[in-house]
């Protein structure tokens, strides 16, 4: 019964296989080069990282971590060389929840960043950390 039920929901159980994958490629690889806002504090303090926020900059301007350099990822890509004062050291990349910063963070690697992290949750686990914000332009 089990195979003809199959046979007759094929689409069904494709979408299922694909899912299934996608979900276990996640857990494989989706946390690789993430860092918690706990975590990001410490490479901040100890080993001098750069904060890039790509948010846009009207909600940069509402609140962001102290020091970060606001490059919105609109234009990211034609940005990048400008981010090159950056490349030797740790890079922090944050947006406001953590998904478009990881694909910043990607573009980032491409360029040849050596440490390129994103800041898991983004700025919305930043706050939820209780960690400080600031308006103040850099």
């Amino acid at each position: 019964m089990l195979l003809e039920f199959i046979g007759n929901h094929w689409v069904l159980f494709g979408a299922l296989g694909v899912i299934l994958g996608l979900l276990t490629y996640t857990l494989i690889v989706g946390e690789k080069g993430s860092v918690d806002p706990n975590t990001a504090t410490l490479m901040i303090n100890q080993r001098d990282a750069a904060v890039i926020d790509v948010r846009p900059a009207a909600d940069f301007a509402k609140g962001h971590i102290i020091n970060a350099v606001n490059v919105p990822i609109n234009g990211f890509k034609k940005q990048t060389g400008a981010l090159t004062r950056f490349k030797d050291g740790p890079v922090i990349v944050n947006c406001r929840s953590g998904s478009q910063s990881q694909a910043a963070c990607h573009l980032l690697r491409k360029a040849g960043f050596n440490e390129v992290y994103n800041l898991r949750g983004g700025i919305l686990a930043w706050e939820s950390a209780n960690l400080p914000l600031t308006r103040k332009k850099r």
